[in-house]
């Protein structure tokens, strides 16, 4: 439809025609003023013409219109007629060299996801250019928010990922804009998808259909190849990790997903910013389900289809010798 539009307006026949009408009554006008007689079958047929050119142009383009239209709503529906699911991924980010690079690698992996909405939460008083700019050429449906962690919640530059929970406040930001703006009937899923994480379309495949939480393996975590559910007939029994165990939910963050239904139905449930080293999922979690309640995906927890990979930080000594010098690179340029 966009295109279409797009053709439309750049379409300057139309405009060609009424300046050549204009044109036509000007000279007509200046024959009539001179006493001369004025034939202008010529000019009036050849603008006929050039109006039934365009209308049956502008017929060719209402078609197509409604052919794409048509292929849209069937790339919606499910194989079985019913209307998917729409995935809403809420992702926290912050400034840093990486930001740009990492938002337009999970841009161009949501753009094969059909019925996808992205909310972005900056990490930041005010919403910047550098994040509106990319959001608005994505092609993406998407929602652009800010909101700043409270200075004693931000972790310091020397210290370790792991010393404070991050993108807490930005996540809740993101549940309460969709309990302003999303209806209890939606049927929906809200997955937490992290920027620094790596994401097979198949995993989108796998969430849309939650009915409560469902659940999946995260590759290159905790220490491990891989965290995941263990599953016995179908049912979640228990949890394989490394790490504190016994947690009620020891999961991370790019593991589960959760129904939108049940996410607004339940207008109290957040993560807590305090919660404790690892137990921010199930801060959450807990007052949403119960461990036999998930509902285990990617072949009874047996495929890995995201894996928590993370940017190596860049080390920027010849810039920062450089600009000492006064001849650090331009900082027009965005990166």
């Amino acid at each position: 439809v966009n295109a279409w539009r797009k053709r439309v307006s750049q379409d300057e026949g139309l405009i060609v025609v009424l300046q050549f009408e204009v044109s036509l009554f000007l000279y007509r006008f200046s024959c009539s003023s001179e006493g001369q007689p004025c034939d202008c079958t010529p000019q009036m047929k050849s603008a006929n013409d050039l109006v039934r050119q365009k209308d049956q142009k502008l017929l060719h383009l209402q078609a197509e219109v409604k052919k794409l239209q048509r292929q849209l709503k069937a790339e919606e529906m499910a194989a079985d007629g019913q209307p998917l699911p729409t995935i809403y991924a809420i992702t926290p980010t912050y400034t840093r060299l990486v930001q740009k690079a990492e938002l337009v690698r999970l841009a161009q992996t949501f753009l094969h996801v059909k019925k996808f909405h992205w909310i972005v939460v900056e990490d930041a008083a005010n919403r910047s250019k550098l994040v509106a700019d990319l959001l608005a050429q994505s092609g993406l449906s998407y929602t652009h928010l800010s909101l700043p962690t409270p200075t004693i919640y931000k972790l310091k530059e020397s210290d370790p990922n792991w010393l404070k929970p991050r993108g807490v406040e930005q996540r809740n930001l993101g549940i309460q804009w969709l309990r302003e703006n999303r209806e209890l009937s939606e049927e929906a899923v809200v997955y937490f998808a992290d920027d620094d994480n790596t994401y097979s379309l198949k995993l989108f495949d796998e969430m849309r259909w939650t009915k409560h939480v469902s659940v999946w393996p995260v590759g290159l975590v905790g220490g491990l190849r891989f965290e995941r559910p263990l599953v016995e007939n179908g049912k979640v029994v228990g949890f394989y990790t490394a790490w504190k165990p016994n947690r009620p939910f020891p999961m991370d963050m790019a593991g589960f997903a959760v129904a939108l239904q049940l996410l607004l139905a339940n207008r109290e449930a957040r993560f807590d910013i305090n919660a404790e080293r690892g137990y921010l999922e199930s801060s959450l979690l807990q007052s949403l389900v119960s461990i036999e309640e998930l509902e285990p995906k990617a072949d009874n927890c047996n495929m890995v289809l995201v894996w928590h990979t993370r940017t190596e930080k860049p080390k920027m000594k010849q810039e920062d010798m450089l600009q000492k010098e006064g001849k650090g690179s331009d900082a027009r340029i965005e990166v």
